[in-house]
């Protein structure tokens, strides 16, 4: 009994000291790390990656906190990578999606998630999706993918995949109104870091953007003026970049904003900071100068007033007949008569794109030519509108496949919208969601950055707002009325699935 005592005692002896050894190594090691991080990378970066480890580990055990962290990385540094290579280098915004991707995956393999829920809408979603995948196999026959290609692709279809796991994600009121309200706050913080480097002076603003570059951002030249020219006036980029993207960005976030400002129960708690952030976020959009957001942001503020506030609608129009004859605004309206006659250098090249890219598309008018190459040397895909270099890379029917997509969201967000709009709780998100989506729609006829592979982060967003809004259709159809209290609807809930 005594010797069984002793090796208890001596095996107990030797597990603590193992322990304490392991517990060393550990300190020891992450210690060492740390200060090698610092002397390779410098006390900002090494900050950085401790806190980037320590909410990575956050956000794999919480899937709200995944999808905010992306929602983050879109908004604040759609352009920000690993300071170094892994075989490729990811993004930011990489990372984020898979590990949103990932926690939603194993809330699935973990028996947390029992039943899918979709909408009718994901079988057009889907067929896009399979057309994206032939088009890009077919466009192999015009040139070889390049690592950096293959990764842009499959962000790509990462992307679109939020449309579908949202909507089986978000299955109440409450839920899809904290991802609208996150959305409207990262946004609100990027335009504040707009304006910040907007009236810094050229060079301060220029040394602090490219203090970005350690990160995968431009190490110079950041600063951008209209048609390129520094006699004429600056354009806000903020870390988007470029100023198109921005101000498409603050075009669509400003709609869904003002979708809240008459709310009943705005996602806000504080109508006041609803106010300030729609402000300071078409601050950013006008000192983009994009004209093509600006009109995008119009055209969604007439839907929002035509189908919730018609008697807003003359202070709107009044509001519009100002910004022609106020004295501070004459240089943006002659900005917009010059691109509606052709005036304007950004404008003709433009006209010179469009014309080339329908000499594309009679070339190649069912598959496109893919996204690796062109057969032939006179023909090139960039060309400034969503819907033109669609149609150069996935062909019309691919184009086709889309709208049809995008229509079908609309149909089904105004059957949504008679059950929608009596629900206090979801009235201004719903349509604010719809409107933003249309806003995005109008922007692109102008812009290329929604599917351009190397803009991932607008690519990104017009798939969130596809499942916000496709999520919001969802749960006003399947929610019960504004004066009953909401059934249950947690993952297990009996909630009608496709």
């Amino acid at each position: 009994m005594h010797t069984s005592n002793s090796l208890q005692n001596w095996y107990a002896r030797q597990n603590h000291i193992t322990h304490a050894i392991l517990i060393g190594l550990t300190i020891g090691m992450t210690g060492g790390l740390l200060g090698l991080l610092l002397a390779v990378a410098g006390p900002v970066l090494a900050i950085g990656a401790v806190i980037g480890l320590l909410a990575g580990l956050y956000i794999m055990t919480d899937i709200s906190a995944a999808l905010y962290g992306l929602i983050a990385a879109m908004a604040l540094l759609p352009f920000g990578t690993l300071p170094f290579k892994v075989v490729i280098t990811p993004t930011l915004l990489d990372m984020a999606v898979g590990a949103f991707i990932l926690v939603y995956l194993f809330q699935w393999m973990t028996g947390k998630r029992t039943r899918l829920q979709l909408t009718p809408v994901h079988i057009l979603l889907l067929a896009y999706m399979l057309w994206l995948l032939l088009s890009f196999a077919l466009g192999l026959r015009y040139g070889p993918p390049t690592s950096n290609k293959l990764r842009q692709f499959a962000e790509t279809l990462m992307s679109i995949s939020l449309a579908f796991i949202l909507v089986d994600l978000l299955r109440s009121p409450q839920m899809l109104r904290r991802a609208v309200m996150v959305v409207m706050a990262f946004v609100g913080v990027q335009a504040v870091v707009t304006l910040l480097l907007y009236f810094l002076p050229d060079d301060l603003a220029e040394r602090t953007l490219v203090r970005l570059a350690r990160i995968g951002y431009p190490n110079g030249g950041v600063i951008r003026y209209i048609e390129d020219n520094p006699a004429l006036p600056e354009r806000a980029i903020g870390t988007w970049v470029d100023p198109n993207s921005l101000g498409g960005t603050m075009a669509i976030s400003a709609t869904l904003i003002a979708s809240q400002l008459f709310a009943l129960k705005p996602v806000l708690r504080w109508r006041w900071l609803t106010v300030v952030t729609f402000g300071i976020v078409a601050a950013a959009l006008v000192l983009s100068f994009s004209r093509a957001s600006m009109l995008g942001m119009a055209a969604g503020l007439f839907i929002i007033g035509l189908a919730r506030y018609r008697r807003y609608l003359p202070i709107l129009l009044v509001g519009g007949v100002l910004l022609l004859f106020l004295p501070q605004t004459q240089y943006l309206v002659d900005r917009f008569v010059q691109a509606f006659t052709g005036a304007d250098l950004a404008t003709q090249m433009r006209i010179g794109e469009y014309t080339d890219s329908l000499r594309l598309i009679s070339r190649y008018p069912i598959f496109g030519v893919g996204f690796t190459g062109t057969p032939d040397i006179d023909l090139y895909t960039d060309v400034a509108s969503m819907y033109l270099i669609m149609a150069n890379q996935i062909g019309l029917v691919g184009v086709f496949i889309f709208l049809s997509s995008m229509t079908a969201i609309f149909v089904y967000g105004l059957r949504a919208w008679r059950a929608a709009k009596h629900n206090p709780l979801l009235d201004a998100t719903h349509l604010g969601l719809h409107a933003a989506l249309f806003v995005l729609l109008v922007n692109a006829v102008a812009d290329l950055y929604f599917f351009r592979f190397d803009f991932q982060g607008s690519i990104t967003l017009l798939w969130l707002l596809v499942g916000l809004a496709l999520a919001s259709s969802h749960i006003a159809l399947n929610s019960a009325p504004s004066n009953q209290p909401l059934s249950n609807t947690g993952p297990s809930s009996n909630i009608a699935s496709l």
